[in-house]
């Protein structure tokens, strides 16, 4: 790193999965896993060197990200009767963190049973961000399975929602694009964005919309479509009110990649997922392949809180308090059909 400190990579492997790991925004760098012929490829965005990472626009490609995942409407927000302003990075609104979010830290790891814990102390103040805080993300693998959980404390009230930015094309990284993988999400209702990609507090049912992934069906078949909140978010760019109960380890999505066979089960303790389509991916970054990085070439599900909840008295709070723990375990399991 530019301050001299240490950047490590992990991998972690079984007969099933190839997790390559980074110290550098608790990351995933790369995840090989195989098709219907047995054939083992990487299906994760992302650079197989640390430079890429410090100098190229950034795309958050594999990170934890964080104090808190997503928008804040224009990085304000109250707390106890206290005001909080936040760095501006995406147009008028905070996004991920802010500049220096959780993704530009290098986190301190730990080997732990087939797999890696990496911790990280956010100081008060940190971002705009009140309150120590104590983070904590372990990534093990269980035979075709990948466990996330992350967990953090606070030393004084604050806001926390954590989620991994992980960007997939299971067809291959470089692959051309995710438009014919058939995508299944486990939500009734989404909520929609304002023309500065911020929710408007309404929670709307995907019936009769573009966002109704009830039944499985392709990325691409109305990502075009004449829809306001389609043409807000140049794509999916929205979150998802996810089924059942927060809290409870159940199904978020599944996607289905015909050539390749490949299908990645999501699950997750976390209120909402946000479906991303790659929509502002422009060919000007490359990974392992040393294909370009086309736009809708990968696709996220970010399992989180709803973005601007601490703005959004409806919405599940993100709200930390000292003697508390944030927990999130979200899951990703591999399979070929």
């Amino acid at each position: 790193m530019p301050d001299r400190s240490r950047v490590e990579l992990y991998t972690l492997r079984n007969e099933y999965l190839t997790l390559h790991l980074s110290t550098y925004g608790a990351r995933v760098v790369a995840l090989e896993c195989r098709d219907r012929a047995g054939t083992m490829s990487n299906v994760a965005l992302g650079y197989m060197t640390l430079a890429p990472y410090l100098t190229q626009k950034n795309f958050y490609f594999g990170a934890i990200v964080g104090r808190v995942a997503n928008r804040i409407a224009k990085g304000r927000f109250t707390l106890d009767g206290r005001e909080y302003q936040l760095p501006i990075n995406n147009g008028v609104n905070t996004l991920h963190g802010g500049p220096g979010g959780f993704d530009t830290r290098n986190w301190e790891p730990h080997t732990i049973e087939n797999g890696v814990r990496f911790s990280y102390f956010s100081e008060d103040g940190e971002e705009g961000f009140p309150g120590e805080l104590h983070a904590h993300v372990s990534y093990v693998l269980e035979g075709n399975m990948v466990w996330i959980e992350t967990r953090a404390t606070t030393e004084a009230p604050t806001i926390v929602s954590l989620a991994n930015h992980a960007y997939f094309n299971l067809a291959g990284e470089g692959s051309a694009s995710v438009l014919d993988h058939e995508l299944q999400i486990e939500a009734d209702a989404f909520t929609p964005l304002d023309g500065t990609q911020i929710p408007t507090g309404e929670i709307r049912a995907v019936e009769g919309t573009p966002f109704d992934f009830r039944t499985p069906r392709r990325v691409g078949e109305q990502i075009e479509a004449q829809d306001e909140q389609i043409m807000l978010g140049a794509g999916y760019d929205h979150n998802f009110v996810v089924r059942g109960e927060a809290g409870s380890l159940r199904p978020v999505a599944t996607v289905y990649e015909p050539t390749s066979g490949r299908v990645l089960e999501v699950a997750s303790t976390e209120p909402g997922v946000q479906f991303y389509s790659g929509n502002f991916l422009d060919g000007s970054v490359s990974g392992p392949s040393g294909r370009p990085y086309m736009r809708r070439g990968g696709l996220c599900l970010e399992t989180q809180g709803f973005p601007d909840a601490v703005n959004q008295p409806s919405f599940p709070s993100v709200v930390l308090r000292p003697g508390e723990a944030y927990s999130s375990v979200t899951t990703w399991t591999f399979s070929a059909r």
